[in-house]
């Protein structure tokens, strides 16, 4: 595989490159809360959430569930176009399970985002058990006229691990729910956590082998933190060498090899995750996103290596 066939001088597939070429200029997702839940929070599939979520580490000030999808996205718009002269935006519907509640309610509320003259796409984040054919339909429909991403929350292709975090779903809605999205047209983005509980790392690199394997679009991965307010918190007080807190260089290597065996169609949109420093228990890095991925572009250099070296199709999924 030549590395040089990424754009610019990256040795990944680089997902702000990716969307640059794609829409001819910078775009920016604008997060909207649109007061969802998940089912394993509202007792259809268990109570309590996932241990390790606390949505204040991803939820942006302007998220307000007593302001409009309309006022939320032209809070953000503000926010961000003083920053910058001319940007396009995507609507992401980040907290909880965006797909999860009845269609008639979901039509409101994207179609809201939609009609804003900035909009030219959605976002939305969602479990891979919470989406119904009808769903699935009304999204292709969409994607005729508009750029439209599911974002699944994947975690782990381990079920044992599905488990221990109190998902209530296995890796085979996963794969389902990838599959089916990818056959509509509908783009596509899986979540992934480096460094759970119980977990080794051949488990992590087998991960990249059998994702690699499926039609997945788009990637993000982060380190496992550790947040204030969540069930894996009060697991990590008890027993905290059950978890494996990498180091900077030791999750730096990790990744360098998951790069290696990962598809190199698969277009990386994150590394690493960095949550609000008032709720981050651990591992404290005190590093920004950009300055990791700085770390980790000069060490595929240096070990002259990228993105699918050690590829190999048809090699992870059974």
């Amino acid at each position: 595989m030549d590395k040089l066939q990424w754009r610019g001088d990256k040795r990944y597939n680089d997902f702000s490159g990716y969307f640059r070429e794609k829409f001819n200029g910078r775009v920016q997702k604008i997060s909207i809360d649109a007061g969802f839940t998940c089912p394993n929070r509202d007792g259809s599939r268990g109570t309590g959430g996932c241990s390790y979520c606390n949505n204040l580490t991803f939820s942006p000030a302007y998220c307000n569930l007593e302001k409009s999808v309309t006022v939320q996205l032209n809070e953000g718009i503000g926010f961000f176009s003083r920053k910058y002269n001319s940007m396009k935006y995507l609507a992401y519907f980040q907290s909880y399970s965006n797909t999860y509640a009845p269609i008639e309610i979901l039509k409101l509320l994207y179609e809201e985002a939609l009609q804003h003259p900035e909009v030219i796409g959605l976002v939305i984040a969602t479990r891979p058990d919470c989406l119904t054919t009808e769903i699935l339909d009304y999204l292709e429909y969409l994607a005729e006229n508009y750029y439209i991403m599911v974002e699944f929350g994947v975690e782990s292709h381990l079920n044992s691990s599905l488990d221990r975090m109190n998902r209530g779903h296995g890796f085979e809605e996963s794969i389902w729910a990838i599959r089916e999205t990818a056959k509509r047209n509908i783009h596509n983005c899986a979540h992934l956590i480096l460094g759970l509980p119980g977990e080794t790392d051949q488990d992590w690199l087998n991960q990249a082998r059998v994702i690699s394997q499926l039609p997945v679009e788009n990637l993000k991965l982060h380190q496992l933190q550790i947040h204030k307010g969540t069930r894996m918190f009060q697991e990590y007080r008890q027993n905290p060498d059950s978890f494996r807190m990498f180091t900077v260089d030791g999750y730096l290597d990790l990744v360098v090899n998951y790069l290696e065996l990962l598809n190199p169609k698969i277009v990386v949109e994150r590394f690493v995750s960095e949550a609000p420093d008032e709720l981050l228990v651990a591992p404290r890095w005190g590093l920004k996103n950009f300055e990791f991925t700085a770390k980790l572009e000069k060490l595929l250099e240096a070990r002259n290596t990228w993105q699918g070296r050690l590829f190999q199709d048809g090699d992870g999924l059974q």
